[in-house]
């Protein structure tokens, strides 16, 4: 199960199936889809010699090119389709669509095509952006997530969902029992839609059915709050923490005496070996692996120059123009490290970040909450760091008669922070508070708890800075023993005699209504490198960090809660 792969399978079809010079129309979902998965220069090398966007109409006749078209088949695109179709740019057309047609939409294509272009049409279920081979995104909007209230969908949200779901099976050809968390009014319709169409679409799902079936796991994320709350110390985290990644690309317009090559970076594992090496590694270690690579280089030029630091790293690489030639990878990491480590040192992260751990992984309210009020009061932390701990101090503390939300709020507002924003600690608890939550979030503040879980030994605590497990490693050690709870995770059309589903699972596909993590999609990367026998992917409505699930949080206060911070005082 690798979720690059299946995608790239379909490009490499839509492309090698059609010989002869081409150009490739997308629309604004398929461009970042195909970007993902693969590059310009290898579409080249394919005779692909122009790709272009089914929206834009100007564009020169040139009937002597075969045109592929990969489209996601939504109204606005067809319309846009159909406009193409009427005065054709291309000699034939070749039409692949990343989910299923509606019968009318056919219909009508065969209508419109009066110039006679189309060659063939069909579906490619490549409807989600592959990240890496065991992590999906269907890149939602996360302020468009819920409906009337937060029990209930979006319903073009939802309707995208169910495709894009339903695609992601498709694609890696399984035909899943589904299981869903039992407190989840999202999770529920999500598992009962993708199960309805799952048997309406009977024949595409008519795949060979292995001994052990495969398991679609739809969980939420109101059940675990901390995660997404968290700064990431390992690469591929940390640079979606700190500057944001989006569909695979970083900008880099904001960092001081950036080079204007280094202004937008690519992050791929499947077209970067050296992040594919390096994405789960820490902050330390990754400083080390590209001084490595920079030293190796030295040698080659036999230069004498001291590099002790990343400072001197990134003065080694400016200076050496050559070395930026020869290694153009390394140097983009180069500059993506010394602006991590930039903004690090001027947020004050690791003061941060060790409190913040504290709270998700040990009770200790006297010290915590004088340690809040400490950084609440600093000149040197940010107004959003301060709001995470307090939102970490509620979720830890909520049940605990004497806490002091309120005073932290006051005191948030004391030190200039601004209504919208301490808003955000009491619409936290109104959507992933105690009472909403399925689970036991803190069950790691016993001693014995925190040692009965199996996988977390895989993890290790590397330091004081990543000992946070994310809730979903507990869900998955009960479910690949065979543990996990029928009443808490319920089956869809549970057939309690079939004796496979008490089996060990081998192939599990978890979905996260409110989106994922990278920190969590470390935890599935590790769990499928130590795991014989066991393949895991990960995907949700998009991947967040701390921004956008504050956004998310943000919009569950403003439209679903009659209330403003000032009900908690």
């Amino acid at each position: 199960m690798d979720v690059i792969k299946a995608i790239q399978y379909y490009a490499d079809k839509m492309i090698n199936d059609v010989p002869g010079m081409k150009a490739l129309l997308l629309d604004t979902e398929t461009t970042s889809i195909i970007s993902l998965v693969t590059t310009q220069s290898n579409l080249l090398t394919k005779e692909c010699y122009l790709i272009d966007r089914i929206d834009n109409r100007n564009r020169d006749k040139m009937k002597h090119m075969k045109c592929i078209c990969f489209l996601r088949p939504t109204h606005e695109t067809l319309q846009y389709l159909f406009a193409e179709l009427r005065e054709p740019s291309y000699g034939d057309y070749y039409l692949y669509f990343s989910n299923t047609l509606r019968k009318s939409d056919i219909e009508q294509l065969a209508e419109i095509d009066e110039h006679e272009v189309i060659r063939e049409i069909q579906e490619y279920y490549g409807d989600y952006l592959a990240i890496n081979p065991d992590l999906f995104s269907l890149g939602q909007d996360p302020e468009c997530l819920f409906g009337s209230n937060i029990s209930s969908w979006d319903a073009n949200t939802f309707e995208q969902t169910v495709k894009g779901l339903c695609s992601v099976l498709l694609s890696l050809k399984k035909k899943p029992l589904i299981r869903y968390e039992r407190d989840s009014p999202l999770a529920k319709r999500l598992a009962l839609e993708v199960q309805n169409t799952i048997i309406s679409e009977g024949q595409l799902f008519d795949f060979r059915r292995p001994d052990t079936p495969p398991i679609l796991l739809i969980l939420d994320r109101k059940n675990d709050p901390v995660t997404p709350l968290l700064i990431q110390w390992t690469y591929q985290a940390m640079v979606h923490e700190l500057i944001g990644i989006h569909h695979g690309r970083v900008d880099m317009t904001h960092v001081p005496e950036i080079k204007n090559e280094l202004k937008e970076i690519v992050l791929s594992p499947d077209q970067d070996p050296f992040f594919k090496k390096s994405m789960y590694l820490n902050l330390g270690d990754l400083g080390a692996t590209i001084k490595q690579y920079v030293d190796e280089y030295q040698t080659k030029t036999k230069s004498n120059m001291s590099i002790e630091s990343i400072a001197d790293m990134k003065r080694f690489v400016e200076e050496y123009p050559e070395f930026r030639k020869l290694s153009g990878n390394v140097s983009k990491h180069v500059a993506l490290v010394s602006e991590l480590s930039r903004r690090v040192s001027e947020g004050h992260l690791l003061e941060v970040s060790e409190l913040e751990q504290g709270l998700a992984c040990n009770e200790n309210h006297n010290n915590d909450l004088k340690s809040i009020q400490r950084l609440i009061e600093s000149n040197h932390i940010d107004d959003d760091s301060k709001v995470r701990l307090v939102l970490l101090y509620a979720l830890r503390y909520e049940k605990m008669a004497t806490n002091a939300i309120k005073s932290l709020i006051d005191l948030l507002d004391q030190v200039g922070i601004s209504e919208k924003k301490s808003s955000l600690i009491p619409a936290i608890l109104f959507y992933a508070g105690y009472q909403q939550r399925q689970d036991d979030l803190f069950s790691n503040q016993s001693f014995f708890s925190r040692g009965r879980s199996a996988l977390k030994g895989l993890k290790g605590v590397e330091n004081v800075y990543t000992q946070h497990t994310p809730h979903l490693g507990d869900t998955l050690d009960l479910l690949v023993k065979a543990r996990l709870k029928d009443t808490d995770y319920p089956f869809v059309n549970n057939n309690h005699n079939d004796v496979s589903i008490r089996e060990r699972p081998q192939d599990i596909i978890v979905f996260m209504c409110g989106g994922v993590t990278f920190e969590e999609a470390k935890y599935i990367a590790q769990l499928n490198a130590t795991l014989p026998g066991v393949r895991i992917i990960l995907g949700g409505n998009l991947v967040h960090n701390s921004k956008t699930f504050l956004q998310q949080i943000s919009q569950v206060g403003e439209k679903y809660m009659n209330l403003s911070s000032s009900s908690l005082r």
